[in-house]
């Protein structure tokens, strides 16, 4: 990257450097504003090829596959590097275009990608092909990536691209029905991935937010059974909605205005011990603090 920005005039290069630094650091946890600052290098530096890189790459982590596929396409054009054609088969994936994908990924076949690349590629195309309704043919293409008839028991201690696979293999069987055997692949999964780089451990929190819906609604059920027969409490429920409206009437002469049924609430869980009452902040201390620590530092003179 020093490299590329030799071409520039210094302060610009600085500028552009900076930007591009900012992108990198930022893609992972705000690929939005990853990209802003890519577009910004973009704007100062459009003829560098790492500079339309940066953009293509931040513009994919934040979900705008068709400038990803613009400036990585360029990049490529520039720099001779075909290492990215597995994300722009997969920006054609997300653009709605399976077919234009399976195209791009037998083309890269084609020149024998390494190892890395060819399991990007598989997972694309498997997916293109679940696009497009193949999920048998998606299930062949997986299988064979993860050596022919492949069971969660014989996953063992695979790398990352391999537990990538099996997480895709897993997410396919899924949809396809296969729940059991599924959640089969996802444990094993889970064992060989401790650190959870794959995510899977998503798919176990989805189960048990299941059973905790499940258990709501059965204490739902119970509580309106129980409900049927407390008809005898009912004038204790009328006295209660008059002592309701009679501390709305109240709350409205104090504040002078609309009370809605929320402040009612919060107001009765208040008086009952439920919940601490607010607690009023000078925040101008704060500033005087602020202040005062200033005074305090010695001068720099």
């Amino acid at each position: 990257m020093r490299t590329a920005l030799r071409g520039l005039d210094t302060r610009n290069a600085d500028t552009v450097g900076r930007h591009l630094v900012a992108a990198g650091g930022l893609l992972e946890e705000d690929p939005e504003l990853a990209l802003e600052h890519a577009r910004a290098a973009r704007d100062r530096a459009s003829r560098l090829a790492p500079v339309r890189e940066a953009v293509g790459v931040a513009a994919y982590h934040a979900g705008d596959f068709a400038e990803a596929a613009r400036e990585l396409r360029a990049y490529a054009r520039m720099s001779g590097d075909q290492s990215y054609r597995a994300v722009l088969a997969d920006c054609e994936r997300a653009l709605g275009r399976p077919e234009n994908a399976l195209r791009l990924v037998q083309e890269a076949l084609e020149a024998q990608p390494d190892a890395e690349e060819l399991i990007e590629l598989r997972l694309v195309e498997a997916g293109a092909r679940q696009d497009l309704g193949e999920l048998p043919a998606a299930a062949l293409v997986l299988e064979a990536a993860l050596g022919g008839r492949p069971t969660p028991a014989g996953l063992g201690h695979p790398d990352l691209g391999q537990l990538r696979l099996a997480t895709a293999y897993g997410d396919l069987l899924d949809a396809r029905g296969d729940s059991e055997l599924a959640r089969q692949w996802y444990a094993a999964i889970a064992a060989a991935d401790p650190d959870d780089l794959t995510g899977v451990s998503e798919h176990f929190a989805e189960d048990e937010d299941e059973d905790a819906d499940d258990d709501l609604t059965e204490l739902a059920v119970e509580g309106d059974d129980e409900d049927e027969g407390d008809t005898a409490e009912a004038p204790d429920d009328v006295a209660a909605d008059s002592d309701d409206d009679e501390l709305g009437r109240v709350l409205a002469d104090e504040v002078g205005g609309h009370v809605t049924d929320e402040d009612i609430e919060a107001e009765v869980a208040e008086l009952l011990g439920e919940v601490p009452p607010p607690v009023e902040r000078d925040h101008t201390r704060l500033f005087q603090e602020a202040a005062t620590d200033e005074e305090q530092q010695p001068p720099t003179d």
